[in-house]
């Protein structure tokens, strides 16, 4: 590459950090952990740039490389026992009076209840606005088992947080 497209490729990975920190921390559930992932995820991108196909969706591409990088370490830890319930988290945190706040620990303790694929679907096509092909072709699935565990998802959403039907959760 050249250094002008090396400069190129650079300040596009640099405006999907957002993105990629959001994502990496949905699969997470640590900030920490998802800071690191962001951080590796990057530096692969960065030094596979040559094998990355000019025209193509840098944002799909560099996505699948964090969701491969977070499913890689999910298998490399399997064995390391973690605060799996958050309890000692929890002893940790001060909880605040707003409603909102309270909303949203509803919701966190709601979406973590969902199957792994159904949370990871959900925030691609949901949060992260890829169309459900996008999704289909990173998780290496068919588009309709990508559309069903997002229904799924939001009707489990729908259901835990007392809503009356799954479009409150939808968009």
């Amino acid at each position: 590459m050249s250094d002008t497209a090396d400069i190129n490729f650079q300040k596009e990975l640099a405006a999907l950090v957002p993105n990629l920190r959001a994502f990496a921390r949905s699969l997470s559930g640590n900030p920490d952990r998802a800071d690191d992932l962001v951080q590796e995820a990057l530096v692969k991108a960065w030094q596979n740039r040559g094998t990355f196909a000019e025209g193509s969706n840098l944002k799909a591409w560099v996505f699948t490389i964090l969701r491969n990088t977070f499913l890689s370490e999910l298998r490399k830890r399997k064995n390391e026992v973690e605060d799996a319930d958050g309890a000692f988290a929890n002893s940790l945190a001060t909880v605040g009076n707003q409603a909102s706040h309270m909303d949203l620990l509803d919701f966190r303790a709601a979406f973590e209840t969902l199957p792994a694929d159904q949370r990871e679907a959900l925030i691609l096509v949901g949060a992260e606005g890829f169309g459900y092909e996008e999704v289909a072709l990173m998780c290496g699935c068919a588009v309709g088992t990508i559309k069903s565990r997002v229904n799924r998802a939001r009707q489990k959403l729908a259901t835990l947080l007392a809503h009356d039907s799954p479009a409150a959760v939808a968009d």
